[in-house]
């Protein structure tokens, strides 16, 4: 029986009570059932007490447990936070060297372009300067013949 059915029965057993006549609304209750609502009060006081505390108790454990919890992922979040900008400063980093090695490449490509374009535009002279040679020295051969022939 809890405290609160006790508590219950006795606003009961004063419902249920006399008035004295010309009393002041003083009533009459048969004490020995009041007692015995006292006593299982008495009785049931410790253990409402018991779980009150434990309660108390169990509440201060959750919120110790709640507590520790958060810190865990707090700090489990400032970890990953780290990890996250260190991984972004290594991205940015990789990023930066490719486009230093890009701008290098290109730069290596336009020289190469550069050279390979003097080379040919001398090689090319030269196979012009050789071939106007080879061509002076067929006319003037067709120019000797033409003169053999006309002997």
């Amino acid at each position: 029986m809890t405290i609160d059915e006790i508590l219950e029965m006795m606003d009961d057993l004063l419902d249920k009570s006399v008035t004295v006549p010309f009393s002041n609304k003083k009533c009459m209750v048969d004490s020995e059932k009041l007692r015995e609502y006292i006593d299982n009060i008495r009785y049931n006081l410790p253990t409402e007490i018991k779980k009150a505390k434990q309660m108390v108790a169990d509440r201060t454990d959750i919120i110790s447990d709640a507590n520790v919890q958060a810190e865990e992922i707090i700090k489990n979040a400032e970890e990953r936070a780290k990890t996250l900008v260190s991984e972004s400063e290594i991205v940015k980093r990789a990023q930066e060297a490719a486009n230093d090695l890009t701008a290098q490449a290109k730069q290596m490509d336009q020289s190469i372009r550069r050279a390979m374009t003097d080379r040919l535009d001398s090689t090319l002279g030269d196979a012009e300067k050789a071939l106007e040679k080879a061509l002076g020295e067929i006319r003037a051969m067709h120019d000797a013949v033409k003169a053999a022939e006309k002997l």
